[in-house]
């Protein structure tokens, strides 16, 4: 047999791609009969680089050590690399981010002892130290600490200091010890700042929300019901639904010991804004809000009343925006526990596809404001 006869022939049993490029093709041997096998199962973090695996029930391909549920091996290919995973038509896992180089793996290693280490400090850390402890300039350091999480180390550690305050009043510690028990060093200087971080004063705060004066009222539209309530500081809660009775009782659950009451006539022309921008939503609704959440929560909803009306914006792209790519499901989340509706508008939040996902007033609803909005 001549050369050029056997070449043709190894050409069409295996393909011309295979036969130019044969480090791409996977192992004859069944995955659990490879030697890499043994590393997917380990997770060993010293064979990530030396080969990528893929799974064919999820369509993913991953590092050795992806913490993801280990698959059947029946389902697993392997790859020398992730660019050879990729044109097999896989795409690169969300949790292990194979396509990534190794340095980034590394980085996000120490920004989570890093944030590890300001959660167990006392005071707040300074960026000098926690950048020269995680061996980085403090500029760098600061840098990569918001790419990984959303925020500067500054506001991670005041927001962390602030869940430890909320949990500590709420398991029933007093307030002074609840203020110092979070790393509070003056209590004089807590209470300059103590609406911003709680919402309400310590003690009403502790007590579910008592003293806290809350007001509301109902309105009709073509949406169906709409309940605004309102504290001294601005808007708290804007309800959709036919039924008057839930949403009542759903505010209740949110202040299980404020005076909550129906408002005056004063209060009439704010649910008439609101009624007003459920029919056309297509310019601002300029109301005071008092809006209550996690410094997470807090981004997000600031980033949804940035998008102009008449347009979308996918979760992703709401996740890129506040400097957390890889947060898609926890911006659902914080769209979800979005308690001020229409003013914060979580209805132009999109799938990645452009479908109308889940929305907590229902997706018909959604539909007509987005429709509204683009006329």
């Amino acid at each position: 047999m001549s050369r050029q006869f056997e070449s043709k022939e190894r050409s069409a049993i295996l393909g011309p791609k295979d036969y130019i490029r044969p480090m791409n093709i996977t192992s004859a041997l069944p995955a659990d009969q490879d030697p890499r096998w043994q590393s997917v199962i380990a997770r060993d973090r010293s064979a990530d680089g030396s080969f990528f695996f893929s799974v064919a029930s999820t369509g993913i391909y991953c590092r050795p050590s992806c913490p993801a549920r280990r698959p059947k091996p029946e389902n697993v290919r392997f790859f020398a690399s992730a660019k050879s995973a990729e044109a097999a038509g896989f795409r690169a896992c969300k949790r292990c981010r194979p396509e990534r180089p190794e340095s980034w793996q590394q980085n996000s290693e120490i920004i989570a002892q890093m944030c590890r280490l300001i959660e167990s400090a006392d005071d707040i850390p300074d960026l000098d130290a926690l950048a020269k402890k995680a061996g980085f300039s403090p500029y760098h350091f600061h840098r990569l600490f918001k790419a990984a999480t959303g925020v500067t180390p500054r506001n991670y550690a005041l927001a962390h200091r602030a869940k430890r305050l909320r949990e500590g009043l709420t398991q029933g510690a007093s307030v002074t010890d609840a203020i110092y028990g979070a790393g509070y060093g003056s209590a004089s200087r807590f209470y300059e700042t103590s609406d911003r971080v709680l919402g309400m004063k310590p003690t009403e705060y502790r007590s579910g929300g008592i003293n806290t004066e809350i007001r509301y009222a109902m309105g009709n539209s073509s949406l169906g019901k709409i309940l605004v309530a309102q504290t001294e500081r601005g808007v708290c809660a804007i309800f959709l639904d036919d039924d008057a009775d839930a949403m009542v009782t759903e505010l209740k659950r949110r202040f299980p010991k404020a005076n909550i009451s129906a408002g005056g006539a004063d209060f009439k022309d704010v649910v008439a804004k609101v009624v007003a921008f459920a029919e056309k939503p297509n310019s601002a609704l300029d109301l005071p809000l008092d809006l209550q959440g996690t410094a997470f929560q807090q981004r997000v909803w600031n980033a949804l009343r940035e998008i102009p009306p008449g347009e979308t914006r996918t979760y992703g792209e709401i996740a890129k925006k506040i400097g957390k790519p890889d947060a898609v499901r926890a911006v659902g989340t914080a769209c979800g526990a979005n308690h001020v509706s229409l003013a914060v508008p979580c209805h132009r939040v999109v799938g990645i596809t452009g479908a109308l996902t889940g929305y907590r007033w229902g997706v018909q609803r959604k539909k007509t404001l987005l429709e509204r909005e683009k006329k």
